[in-house]
């Protein structure tokens, strides 16, 4: 059964930073592409960054961009999320979510995702 594990969710001040960690179990990690997306009430689901986790390669929403860092340890079939300045904007709840694949166009459309964690909340004071 496959299981996604998101933490590393918590309240900060904007400018801070959070790092999110998704612990994968269940199916072959490598090989899978894998992508960090957040909601909030009202909004649609936000696709923020997303890795191969084979190649290394990422891709990142432009609300985003130099600030956030997706990256993966295949040993530990982790996903991680390093956000940095953070923004009021930023809060949200934050998921992860794998799929064996995808067409890269659309990593950020949540359809191309078969599997998905249960979410850690990230608030941030301004």
């Amino acid at each position: 059964q496959v299981q996604l594990v998101e933490s590393g969710g918590g309240s900060v001040q904007a400018g801070g930073s959070l790092r999110l960690s998704c612990v994968a179990s269940g199916y072959t990690y490598s090989g899978y592409y894998m992508g960090w997306f957040r909601q909030t009430p009202g909004k649609e689901r936000e696709g923020v960054a997303a890795i191969y986790t084979s190649s290394g390669s990422t891709y990142y929403a432009d609300s985003v961009k130099g600030r956030f860092t997706i990256s993966r340890d295949n040993a530990k079939n982790t996903l991680y999320l390093q956000m940095n300045s953070l923004k009021p904007e930023d809060a949200a709840m934050y998921y992860c979510a794998a799929s064996p694949s995808w067409t890269v166009l659309r990593w950020a459309a949540g359809s191309q995702y078969k599997y998905w964690g249960q979410g850690t909340q990230v608030t941030v004071s301004s």
